[in-house]
């Protein structure tokens, strides 16, 4: 039986769809579909009501997908302890983070936290949040940290976890300082010329914060630029491309040397928060020290 067979089945048996669990996994919808079929040919049962819309798993799959779970949990950690053991080392914390969490804070929280605890490896994971979900519920990660927001729904199912919110972040409209002044670039005012907006993918977490803060309201944003990649977006702001809603985190030096200028005020800002979350019996010695620090 192929590792792979297993992760296809827990994606499957959480997206209920074919066409998205494929994509997630990375690859086509064909390949994908005779994985399925070949861990049904080896266990001698149908796993999915393929007649059904969406697909719901058959009685044997509901009963067979927490058995997966746990099996690719438990290979995970034996294979990463074997690995250990085989360095003569201990064994990396692993996290899977989002792109601007791991470029604005986690890269120097572990530094800090390399002076306290002795033996920390850290690997980290950075994508986009439904990856970094998956990872968490395969196993392949020990720490999933992320943003929450009350407007957002989330993505995977959190009380399999325990959670612990480590700080809050804002979400602010800002643009570089010299084209804001020129272009008189104000979310607050009705008059003017239609701004030049760069947003987020509409389907990424920070997107979809976005579009709640904006909510019914109809501001003067010209969409002219999209990116999944916070730091893209911040780099095209700093070429004073458009206006852009930014984690305050990943623009307060700018700000404060006068590069970058908010161009809206409270009622245009987003309060993120920032989550940890893991499977506190299944950490070692270093990774139960990680939970506490963090």
């Amino acid at each position: 039986m192929d590792m792979n067979w297993l992760q296809d089945f827990v994606c499957l048996g959480r997206t209920l769809n074919f066409t998205r669990a494929a994509e997630e996994r990375n690859i086509t919808q064909s390949a994908f579909s005779r994985r399925i079929k070949s861990l049904e040919i080896w266990l001698g049962t149908p796993l999915v009501k393929r007649s059904t819309y969406p697909v719901q798993l058959s009685d044997a799959g509901l009963q067979f997908l927490p058995v997966a779970r746990e099996t690719i949990t438990a290979l995970t950690d034996m294979r990463q302890t074997i690995r250990a053991q085989e360095r003569g080392t201990t064994a990396f914390q692993r996290f899977a983070v989002l792109h601007t969490i791991s470029v604005n804070y986690l890269s120097s929280r572990i530094a800090e936290l390399e002076d306290d605890i002795a033996g920390l490896r850290v690997r980290v994971y950075s994508d986009n949040l439904r990856t970094c979900c998956q990872l968490l519920q395969e196993g392949t990660c020990d720490f999933l940290l992320y943003y929450r927001h009350k407007d957002v729904m989330p993505v995977f199912d959190e009380r399999q976890f325990e959670r612990k919110d480590i700080g809050t972040e804002r979400m602010i409209p800002v643009a570089e300082t010299r084209a804001a002044q020129a272009g008189g670039w104000d979310l607050s005012s009705d008059d003017g010329d239609d701004m030049p907006y760069l947003g987020y993918d509409p389907a990424s977490f920070l997107g979809t914060v976005v579009d709640q803060t904006i909510g019914a309201r109809k501001p003067r944003l010209a969409l002219c630029y999209m990116d999944a990649l916070t730091e893209a977006i911040k780099r095209r702001t700093l070429a004073g491309s458009g206006i852009a809603w930014l984690p305050e985190g990943a623009v307060a030096d700018e700000i404060s040397r006068g590069l970058l200028v908010p161009v809206g005020g409270v009622e245009w800002q987003a309060t993120l928060t920032l989550s940890l979350f893991c499977s506190v019996d299944r950490l070692d010695r270093v990774g139960k020290a990680v939970w506490d620090a963090l």
